[in-house]
């Protein structure tokens, strides 16, 4: 079966063009942003991959879907026990994909948010399911340790000095006091900062607050971990490549419907190929790409991942749009099993 890379919003006119963006003298936070949503990677093997993100790092598989684009294929989400936005980590998998290769133009790194004084434990425990992370640094005052998933996704623990209220779903094997708590930051890998930086500051609302090493940290309305955007230039990475292992899209959080209206139509002043309203069953979403290509998404808080299931049975049966409902026994059927 052929694999195809073309989930949410990637038809023609959402493909990467050369955009010439022009902004007001003061900075808009029209767009209402909150902080992240969900991001949305590809991935290998399915039943590898939920093995890995609740097994090794602990998190609840939420919701277990199809791909709207491609229903021969999963989508999964993983994130805290109800799904909280800002949480969320979502896969496209595709049994036998080609590997991609993380590099600029591209999302390039996923961090997650975690206790301070937690990465001993983590290190000990990532070690003991086949991971070898890398050593501790330090970035903006916070320890951090990089690894990558089973296909090769880049991801990190920052061990936040900042208050981060936001509880980890329960695990048996990982306390609160060690417990993913959700999104800190997300990395965008280009070759030239400026337009990138220019769009997130003038029309998403979005503050530069750091620099050093080529990275410069922004954040987005009261800021704090599940806020943070890093934008590094790095001239040792190569153009990256979609496939396994690679981060498909990010999604901004906005509120309602009312706030994405906002959104859409200040976008649409930017001349940026926006796209319709998409209605995701647990959240609206509109797609745009920034300057450098990376695909980009703002989703509505609403409706929630508690309108197809019960919250104690989240993620336990496989959920179809309205449009696959009638296809269910043959999409069940060719879906493999994931546990």
């Amino acid at each position: 079966m052929r694999h195809r890379l073309q989930s949410p919003a990637t038809h023609a006119s959402f493909q990467h063009q050369s955009i010439l963006l022009v902004y007001p003298s003061t900075p808009s936070s029209t767009l209402a942003l909150t902080g992240l949503h969900h991001i949305t990677a590809i991935a290998g093997d399915p039943r590898r991959n939920v093995a890995f993100y609740t097994g090794a790092l602990g998190l609840r598989l939420i919701k277990r879907t199809v791909n709207f684009d491609d229903p021969s294929t999963y989508h999964l989400y993983y994130g805290d026990s109800v799904g909280t936005p800002g949480s969320v980590l979502t896969f496209f998998p595709w049994a036998g994909i080609r590997r991609g290769r993380p590099g600029t133009g591209q999302a390039y790194a996923t961090a997650f948010s975690v206790p301070a004084g937690s990465l001993n434990f983590w290190r000990t425990r990532l070690l003991a399911h086949g991971v070898t992370p890398s050593s501790l640094t330090t970035r903006f005052g916070d320890e951090v340790i990089s690894f990558t998933d089973p296909d090769g996704l880049i991801l990190e623990l920052v061990a936040s000095t900042e208050p981060d209220a936001r509880a980890a779903h329960p695990h048996p094997e990982i306390s609160a006091a060690h417990g993913i708590r959700g999104f800190h930051s997300v990395t965008l890998a280009v070759s030239e900062a400026t337009p990138t930086a220019a769009l997130l500051t003038h029309a998403m609302g979005y503050r530069a607050t750091a620099t050093a090493d080529g990275r410069t940290r922004f954040r987005v309305a009261a800021g704090g971990p599940g806020t943070y955007v890093d934008v590094v230039v790095d001239s040792s990475l190569p153009r990256g490549t979609s496939g396994a292992g690679t981060v498909h899209h990010i999604a901004f959080r906005t509120p309602d419907d009312t706030t994405q209206a906002r959104a859409l139509a200040a976008l649409q002043a930017l001349n940026l190929g926006v796209s319709p309203v998409m209605d995701r069953n647990y959240f609206h979403s509109i797609y745009y790409r920034e300057p450098a290509g990376i695909l980009f998404e703002i989703a509505t808080d609403n409706p929630g991942f508690t309108i197809d299931e019960p919250l104690a049975t989240l993620g336990t049966a496989l959920k179809l749009p309205a449009q696959y409902e009638s296809q269910r026994a043959a999409i069940e059927a060719h879906l493999p099993p994931l546990m």
